[in-house]
């Protein structure tokens, strides 16, 4: 992920209507005519610029073939299957309260997957529940001493300079550099942490992941104050004008998505739908040969459209039946998930981990909808997929990152349970 992506500016033009609403302010009106339109034609003449080339990503896919004769995971392999990774995250711990900022060469995104991987975990009974949830409350009590740091509610970036080539970070430093000879850098940064991209959207990536990670604690542990945590990431979240990037948005609608299933308020609900039909949807071929992806290069690549199919399913998953915009986003679903799970099926998978957190949400979710699941063949891509990491894991490979990983494992005891098997 380049972190802030920029795009061309045909594409800043497209979205200038409805980013033009201040941050501060939650907007949970659906939109109207005149924001949707101004999207939908810009994004229509950048489409006929393109012709054919329309949906394809900016790097050529590299897929990993299913293996013709792997099986899935049994229950009793699932059992001990998360705590083998306990001694990696250990070593690994660089989440300390009190560090510098200034220093860091990683993004929260990654105690986030720590928390929600072992939530995941704890959840199936797996072996060393109890170390998970260890494990998942220290992350979190790091993840939440970050946002109090920041002091605006979003889980922030580490404001650094020069420490690492890692892509998101160099253009991360790029930013700052900017801000500085603008003269805006004392208002972005707060203790070593950027707390505003300018609109960019690119601080939705972290504050999406951490935010869901600490809902999903708390109702793990029932404390508090993970709850105040991830309440603060939403309320950003819905106050933040829709980005330029359709991804970006994705992360605060999951986000939004997951705030209403957990506390039932329906704000949370409005802006999550809001987001989606201005900042995700608009993108989405709906003809040509790549009907299902989303039209520009960067957003065609497989793993962030995934990440888009993961916002769409749980929000669809949440939404009442009887909602007004149910049907718009369940048919973007289906056309999405689609466009790729056919591809699983023939050549391979192009992207495992968010392809697999995406497919076990639909999975679950729709479990007694064999329409849905079939017209998105996505209870074929997701036996496929689980053949593939399931193949992996015995040859000794660690198949999926920790959040794909726990998701995984419940879902493969979650089945069993299902089914009767044992």
């Amino acid at each position: 992920m380049r972190w802030p992506l920029k795009l061309p500016r045909w594409f800043l033009a497209g979205l200038v209507l409805p980013c033009t609403l201040p941050a501060a302010e939650w907007v949970t009106a659906p939109p109207t005519a005149a924001e949707l339109g101004a999207i939908r034609a810009e994004v229509a003449a950048y489409r006929e610029k393109l012709g054919d080339r329309a949906g394809e990503p900016e790097a050529a896919d590299k897929f990993l073939p299913i293996p013709p004769d792997a099986r899935w995971l049994t229950p009793a392999e699932a059992q001990g299957a998360f705590a083998k990774m306990h001694g990696k995250v250990e070593r690994l711990r660089w989440w300390q309260i009190g560090l510098d900022p200034a220093k860091l060469e990683h993004a929260l995104r990654e105690p986030a997957a720590i928390v929600s991987g072992s939530v995941h975990a704890m959840r199936a009974g797996l072996d060393g529940a109890s170390r998970s949830l260890d494990l998942a409350r220290e992350a979190g009590d790091f993840l939440a001493w970050a946002q109090a740091q920041g002091g605006t509610g979003v889980f922030p970036f580490p404001a650094v300079r020069g420490v690492t080539r890692d892509k998101a970070f160099v253009a991360a430093d790029k930013f700052l550099e900017r801000a500085e000879r603008e003269g805006r850098l004392a208002d972005l940064v707060h203790h070593g942490w950027t707390v505003d991209d300018l609109t960019d959207g690119g601080l939705q990536f972290d504050n999406g992941e951490a935010g869901v990670a600490m809902f999903e604690l708390f109702e793990a542990t029932k404390e508090e104050k993970y709850l105040v945590s991830a309440r603060k990431s939403a309320d950003w979240a819905a106050a933040r004008p829709i980005a330029r990037n359709w991804n970006y948005n994705s992360f605060s609608v999951s986000l939004l998505a997951e705030a209403f299933r957990v506390t039932g308020e329906r704000p949370y609900l409005e802006a999550a739908i809001r987001k989606a039909l201005l900042g995700v949807i608009p993108g989405q071929l709906t003809a040509g040969p790549h009907t299902g992806r989303w039209v520009d290069a960067h957003n065609a690549r497989p793993a962030y459209h995934y990440i888009m199919m993961r916002a769409l399913a749980q929000l669809v998953t949440v939404m009442p039946p009887a909602e007004a915009a149910r049907p718009e986003l369940r048919r973007a679903l289906a056309l999405g998930l689609k466009s790729r799970n056919t591809e699983i099926l023939g050549p391979g998978a192009a992207n495992k981990d968010k392809a697999m957190e995406a497919l076990v949400i639909v999975n679950r979710s729709c479990a007694g909808d064999a329409e849905f699941l079939r017209e998105s063949r996505s209870a074929e891509a997701l036996e496929a997929l689980g053949r593939l990491v399931s193949d992996q894991y015995r040859q000794g490979a660690a198949p999926l990152g920790p959040r794909e990983w726990g998701l995984f494992l419940e879902y493969v005891v979650w089945k069993a349970n299902s089914s009767g098997q044992k």
